[in-house]
């Protein structure tokens, strides 16, 4: 055997795939990395002889990844690159069957989000610079991603017909295409009022078209803005406040979960509000929030540090 089938694969994933030449090069060096297991295991004449690869040979391959100490995200990525191998080499006819399809990769650490407190959260909303129409529009950008728990993309997403401020309410649109409720307060409805009225119009100055735009937030070109301009300024601003933590867009949504169940909210309101198709997807912040509420309690409690002492 040679490589061919390695190199025919490469240019199957670049050519007709149209992957980028990176993630092409990635997945062909995941596969190498198993032929030279291979040719450990078997010999250096039979490390391409992929039809003589089996189940049992792909999980025996990623228990050897295990065992040195590959993170589970790296052995994950390197399973996702055999599977689109052997799906190819099916293809191909030169195998039967996926033999990689059954395998799993080791579950992956869950992260807790990061979480801003109050202060944070307060020091961000009040980094735009009001006097400009970029800040007014920038803080109310930020008050709504707080105040709604909304998806970046959700609210880039919004036209003005969307948003009710009288209700403080406004409809997205998330994934999968399902439309949601989100709520507000009033801190986020003042934000709105005063960019719709005294920043949205000069935006949209910039852009020639600017009868036909529906969106609610402008780039200063005056067209939709886009989710890359929302994680700029969001970053900006964080930067500004001297928080001494990163936050993004998502940092937002969960500090607003985590801050509703600190609160008392209960779970399933949570998960109706995040637009979460599954409670399980929601349980993550039941353990941010203790983790905070913990905190709470070390800090306010007489004998809740180690080594306190209960006197008689």
């Amino acid at each position: 055997m040679s490589h061919q089938h390695l190199d025919a694969f490469l240019s199957y994933l670049t050519n007709v795939r149209g992957c980028a030449v990176r993630t092409g090069e990635a997945y062909s060096r995941a596969v190498q990395q198993l032929a030279d297991y291979l040719a450990a295991q078997w010999g250096e004449e039979h490390a391409f002889d992929w039809e003589r690869v089996d189940y049992a040979t792909v999980r025996r391959y990623l228990a050897h990844l295990s065992r040195a100490k590959y993170a589970p995200t790296t052995i994950a990525a390197r399973l996702a690159a055999l599977k689109a191998f052997f799906r190819f080499l099916t293809r191909e006819g030169v195998v039967q069957l996926n033999v990689a399809t059954l395998a799993r990769a080791p579950k992956k650490p869950k992260r807790l989000p990061s979480v801003l407190d109050r202060s944070e959260v307060e020091s961000i909303l009040r980094a735009p610079d009001p006097t400009k129409p970029a800040g007014l529009r920038d803080r109310a950008v930020l008050e709504l991603l707080y105040a709604s728990g909304a998806r970046v993309a959700e609210i880039c997403g919004l036209d003005l017909t969307d948003v009710n401020l009288g209700g403080r309410t406004a409809q997205v649109l998330g994934k999968r295409d399902r439309e949601r409720t989100v709520l507000f307060g009033e801190p986020c409805a003042a934000a709105l009022r005063t960019y719709l009225e005294g920043a949205r119009s000069l935006l949209l100055a910039g852009n020639p078209r600017g009868a036909q735009e529906t969106a609610l937030f402008l780039g200063n070109s005056g067209r939709r803005l886009t989710t890359n301009k929302v994680r700029t300024l969001v970053r900006k601003h964080v930067l500004a406040a001297e928080t001494g933590q990163p936050a993004t867009p998502h940092s937002f949504r969960h500090t607003f979960a985590t801050h509703l169940l600190d609160n008392g909210a209960d779970l399933r309101s949570v998960q109706e509000l995040l637009g979460h198709a599954s409670l399980s997807s929601t349980q993550v912040y039941t353990h941010v929030s203790l983790k905070h509420l913990r905190e709470s309690y070390v800090r306010a409690h007489p004998l809740s540090a180690e080594g306190s002492t209960h006197g008689t």
